[in-house]
């Protein structure tokens, strides 16, 4: 073959590669870049869903070799609860919701949440990932609102009650304001005798600190978050609820994806939630030392004390509820749990 030869068939080599070029559709060849919504700060140390976040990416770009990319919005920078639920149920992209972004499209969810449901986070992880009524309601909501709840994210513990005077037993609630995060615990506050009072997140610390409500009720991770330490005197471990929020992700997107990459998705939450599970419950108690250390008083209520907590509080939160969404998932909600409780036991 002469040089001549050889130097055409380069040539055209060239053309036809630089044709296919092209002719590929760019998101081939720029791969696919997903944006993924949550709250919180950018960081590891105060937020747990952001330690999620950063695994998830880290897991599925290495699982694709980057054919996805995942882009980080913390602090809701994309918008509220209720404005990123309707970009995931309309857009391609990932959200991290609340029981807040949760309410308005899917009540049920709510059923999850009955107070003193779990008797530790053992229990709550097996309800959570295979219990008979998430896997129905996984399907329910994807039908109702075409998204995928992919993984239940542990947040950041238990929750406690926080508040300005010691609270051992229902009856020290009575008389006094608390800050509800929703309907659900103004109704629980009530059977405790206290009032219960909507206030934003945002707004937490000045309606503590200027005498609006007397307390409130989140995990040790959201009460240094929000500075609540430096209004709050008394914390209360009473592990009322499991402090979880949902992985959310647009169902056409995924339908889109290459079955290789819809795995990859699905691997990276669950390795990823995994690896946060462990992140938070490793922190817990050097987060409750450090309240201590910053002039909480720390109290642990007796069995018969947890005992009261849950006779009131349950079937008030249970009425409230037989409000919005059919009695049946609340029943086997309560039937679940128990046999998630049972076989830790």
């Amino acid at each position: 073959m002469t040089l001549n030869e050889l130097s055409w068939r380069s040539i055209r080599r060239s053309i036809l590669v630089g044709f296919l070029i092209l002719t590929i559709p760019t998101a081939v060849l720029a791969g696919t870049n997903i944006k993924m919504s949550y709250n919180g700060p950018a960081s590891a140390e105060d937020n747990a869903v952001h330690v999620f976040a950063t695994s998830f990416k880290k897991l599925v770009e290495k699982e694709t070799n980057s054919s996805i990319t995942i882009e980080l919005f913390p602090n809701s920078q994309l918008g509220n609860e209720q404005q990123r639920m309707e970009q995931v149920m309309t857009d391609p992209m990932i959200n991290v919701a609340s029981f807040g972004g949760m309410e308005t499209v899917f009540p049920e969810i709510f059923a999850t949440n009955v107070p003193f449901l779990f008797e530790n986070y053992q229990a709550a992880h097996i309800f959570f990932d295979s219990s008979p009524v998430m896997a129905k309601m996984r399907e329910e909501f994807k039908e109702r609102t075409g998204v995928q709840l992919l993984e239940v994210i542990e947040e950041g513990g238990f929750i406690a009650f926080t508040c300005n005077k010691p609270i051992k037993s229902p009856k020290d609630f009575k008389g006094l304001k608390f800050r509800a995060m929703d309907a659900s615990q103004v109704a629980m506050y009530e059977a405790f005798g206290a009032a219960g009072t909507p206030i934003p997140w945002t707004e937490v610390y000045l309606a503590l600190k200027t005498g609006v409500v007397d307390g409130q009720m989140n995990p040790p991770t959201y009460i240094i978050i929000g500075s609540l330490f430096e209004v709050q005197n008394h914390l209360t471990l009473a592990n009322v609820q499991y402090s979880d929020q949902f992985l959310l992700v647009n169902n056409a997107m995924m339908n889109d994806l290459s079955e290789k990459e819809q795995s990859a998705i699905r691997t990276a939450a669950k390795k990823a939630n995994e690896l946060t599970r462990t992140f938070v419950e490793s922190q817990v108690e050097n987060r409750i030392k450090f309240l201590q250390e910053k002039g909480m008083k720390v109290y642990t209520p007796t069995p018969e004390e947890m005992a009261s907590f849950k006779e009131l509080s349950t079937p008030s939160y249970i009425a409230w509820l037989s409000q919005h969404i059919e009695k049946k998932w609340i029943e086997q909600a309560i039937t679940d749990a128990q046999k998630a409780n049972n076989e830790v036991h």
